[in-house]
């Protein structure tokens, strides 16, 4: 299959779940001027984009009933991609100052873990909304504190 061909068959789709989170890694990930925070945001983008994708399969599978792959893994993805973003913002302003966002991560990973065990479609994606924005916020917060004059 030539990649043209593969494109069509399987189109590239922007992220469903996690569109605030896979663009701001994105954007610190191929922008990062500083090289040692640069592979720390590749590896949250990649974890978001593993997350989105689980998500989607997920969704798939609550709206269709049905028990998939992406319903086992999708808590694991979660994790991984909680833990690349500690990895990014540091420990230290992951447990003080970022301790809102860490609370909101973690609140939101369970109702998304609840929603996928009871099969709640619509708990399901407002879990996603909050647990997008804060993962999101935390990565943004990086930059910010890189350009402000003081910690």
């Amino acid at each position: 299959m030539t990649a043209r061909t593969e494109e069509l068959v399987h189109p590239k789709q922007e992220p469903t779940f996690l569109p605030l989170t896979v663009g701001v890694a994105r954007s610190a990930a191929t922008e990062q001027a500083d090289h040692a925070r640069r592979e720390p945001a590749g590896e949250v983008w990649r974890r978001a984009e593993e997350a989105d994708s689980a998500a989607a399969g997920c969704w798939a599978a609550l709206l269709g009933g049905c028990d998939s792959a992406e319903r086992k893994s999708l808590p694991a993805r979660l994790r991984a991609l909680a833990e690349a973003t500690t990895g990014y913002v540091g420990q230290r302003w992951w447990l003080g100052h970022g301790s809102a966002l860490r609370r909101r991560v973690a609140e939101a990973q369970l109702r998304i873990n609840d929603a996928v065990r009871e099969g709640d479609g619509a708990e399901f994606a407002e879990a996603f909304v909050g647990y997008d924005q804060a993962i999101a916020t935390a990565v943004v917060s990086v930059q910010s504190r890189l350009e402000s004059p003081t910690p």
